[in-house]
């Protein structure tokens, strides 16, 4: 019986300690394990900012990547075990009438870039240097097949060209209108310049023949016509053909034989 009022003494002095400490009060304030057990919006929403401040602060610790592989896993199961149950309470927060979080933006880690997931399960700080975790966000390089020319060729058809241009619905009455707009701004343009110029403006293709000098032919030796050209080509030739066939010996001779049978006569 001693050691029994010994026991129940301990006891309870162990409670009288905690409610001096404020454990107990702590202990009747401890989360719901099911949101659905919250019945108040503001009980909720101050169980959704405990989660978040925990998610925060271990989300700081897992920045450091000399806490080890296994507490690095650790923290990293940890703080996706907390997004789930926060996504549970904004899940009930909008039941009972709140604003949906469940609409915000994605999250991101320090530098600004989304935090890379796998399945739905997210990768914080030190963690996305783990074995095997760098190479599930490994991306492979695509590589690049080069189209034959055939292939490009099938593609290149009239349109391509521009042959259908004018039956374009759209770019026909466009063409059109800058075709009228630069029309009539070098009608402006000439009706401008006629009334600087006093009324009186040359064109600009009969002034630049007007200014290009004229060139004179000056001959400094006898030029022979035409017809005397013609006639020395056709005596030319004429030698040479009978030059070729050795008539110009039997003329020689022919002629030699005439002028002694007239010295003989004589």
């Amino acid at each position: 019986t001693m050691a029994r009022n010994e026991e129940k003494a301990m006891s309870m002095l162990a409670r009288w300690l905690r409610v001096q400490t404020g454990e107990e009060d702590r202990k009747a304030q401890r989360r719901p394990h099911l949101a659905s057990l919250c019945e108040t919006l503001v009980e909720c929403e101050k169980w959704r900012q405990q989660i978040v401040r925990e998610i925060m602060k271990k989300v700081g610790e897992i920045q450091n990547p000399g806490l080890g592989e296994f507490k690095i896993r650790d923290l990293n199961d940890e703080i996706n075990k907390l997004i789930r149950e926060k996504s549970h309470w904004e899940r009930r927060i909008k039941e009972l009438g709140g604003p949906g979080y469940s609409r915000s933006a994605p999250i991101m880690d320090a530098d600004g870039n989304e935090v890379p997931s796998s399945g739905g399960y997210r990768y914080f700080g030190a963690a996305k240097d783990l074995p095997g975790v760098r190479d599930l966000f490994k991306k492979e390089a695509v590589p690049i097949s080069k189209r034959s020319r055939s292939e490009m060729y099938k593609c290149a058809d009239a349109a391509y060209f521009g042959y259908r241009d004018e039956d374009d619905a759209v770019l026909a009455p466009l063409e059109a209108a800058a075709e009228n707009e630069s029309q009539a701004a070098a009608v402006l343009e000439y009706h401008e310049k006629v009334q600087l110029s006093g009324g009186a403006i040359a064109d600009d293709d009969d002034g630049a023949e007007a200014e290009e000098p004229v060139e004179q032919f000056v001959a400094h030796v006898p030029v022979p016509s035409a017809e005397a050209l013609e006639k020395a080509v056709l005596e030319q030739k004429k030698k040479e053909l009978l030059s070729k066939y050795g008539a110009v010996d039997s003329d020689e001779e022919g002629a030699a034989e005439e002028e002694e049978g007239g010295s003989r006569g004589g």
